[in-house]
């Protein structure tokens, strides 16, 4: 609301700048300098300017505030423009109206011309045409400033507008990302109760952190990178209860020397997508997690091994959705500012990720 009245007072005060130009380039500064000390101007001529000062305003406002937006914008251009050719020829009545009504034209003749005699009906066509040109540049400026002010509204509701999607597509995003991780996690413990009941208790205790965190932090726009990288290393510290000694794990996580911010959970999917096709009972393979931090950028990596999922499990019908979406929040939360690579290594049968995002 500050901000709107600080715009609002900007605008008033720019108009009424505006107006002190015109009156004193226009109608007070070019006068003046007539003949400057030889003759002096009756008051017939004074009362003509600020007439003619009234009327150029009320054209200029009547014209942005009601014409404009009412009839330009509405598409009735043929209708604009009869009211603007009809406004003309009103303007240029009042204009001689006035000018009888005061005897602004005998004033004006006695002044210039004493030696000749005054001819009521005859008028000065140039002072008449600069009449008609204010009348124009007034219509021309009235109408510059409504389409421009119409642009402006228009441009800061796209963007409220655009703000809104994205918002709304973000909370959709990070509420499919949440059950696929949770459909993941509770699938490993319930594979550890029929192996080791110790290790199923403790996988249930890390996992209950990981909530506090999912309910918590994830419900935010951002978090702390550190709290973000606690949150990776309990997940990866889940995963191994679940890995035979077929696995060999390659972790180089770095500790952030700053208080960086990160959107929450933004990394699970890749480190899901590893442990889901990294990972073979029968065959060795190696998953290297890796992450570093330079200054305001952070480097992520993965490789892991391909192995074929078994097609009777639920994440073979899962057709990537937290990979998919976590590609969609990149591109709406660091526009311009990350870097997405991955790809298959057919010679090594690894697939890899390599990510940069600028945090700053």
């Amino acid at each position: 609301m500050a901000i709107f009245i600080q715009k609002k007072n900007l605008s008033i005060l720019v108009h009424l700048l505006g107006w002190i130009m015109l009156c004193v380039v226009l109608l007070l500064l070019s006068p003046l300098s007539w003949r400057m000390g030889e003759v002096e101007l009756p008051y017939q001529f004074w009362l003509k300017q600020v007439f003619l000062i009234g009327i150029l305003i009320a054209i200029f406002y009547s014209n942005s505030s009601f014409l404009v937006p009412k009839i330009l914008l509405k598409g009735k251009n043929y209708l604009y423009l009869l009211i603007i050719i009809l406004g003309a020829i009103l303007f240029y009545g009042l204009i001689v109206y006035f000018e009888q009504f005061t005897g602004y034209g005998r004033a004006m003749h006695q002044v210039f011309n004493p030696d000749k005699p005054f001819e009521p009906g005859r008028r000065w066509l140039p002072g008449d045409v600069f009449q008609l040109l204010l009348y124009v540049i007034s219509i021309g400026l009235s109408t510059s400033v409504a389409l421009v002010e119409k642009w402006q509204k228009d441009e800061a509701l796209r963007r409220e507008m655009d703000q809104q999607r994205i918002n709304t597509e973000l909370s959709y995003l990070k509420a499919q990302i949440n059950p696929h991780f949770f459909f993941n996690t509770l699938n490993n413990i319930y594979a550890l109760t029929n192996l080791d009941v110790s290790k199923a208790q403790e996988a249930l205790l890390k996992l209950s952190r990981m909530m506090r965190y999912v309910l918590y932090e994830n419900q935010k726009n951002e978090t702390l990178l550190s709290k973000e990288l606690h949150f990776i290393g309990d997940y990866i510290e889940l995963m191994k209860m679940r890995l035979s000694s077929k696995v060999k794990l390659n972790i180089q996580i770095e500790e952030p020397k700053e208080d960086l911010i990160i959107a929450p959970m933004l990394l699970l999917p890749f480190l899901e997508n590893c442990f889901k096709h990294g990972v073979s009972s029968q065959k060795e393979s190696e998953i290297l997690i890796k992450i570093e931090i330079m200054g305001d950028t952070l480097f992520f990596e993965t490789r892991n091994h391909i192995f074929p999922v078994n097609p009777d499990s639920p994440e073979a019908h899962e057709n990537g959705i937290g990979l998919t979406n976590t590609q969609r929040r990149l591109s709406l939360i660091y526009p311009e500012k990350h870097r997405l690579k991955f790809g298959k290594d057919e010679s090594k049968q690894e697939y890899w990720v390599n990510l940069t995002i600028n945090l700053a």
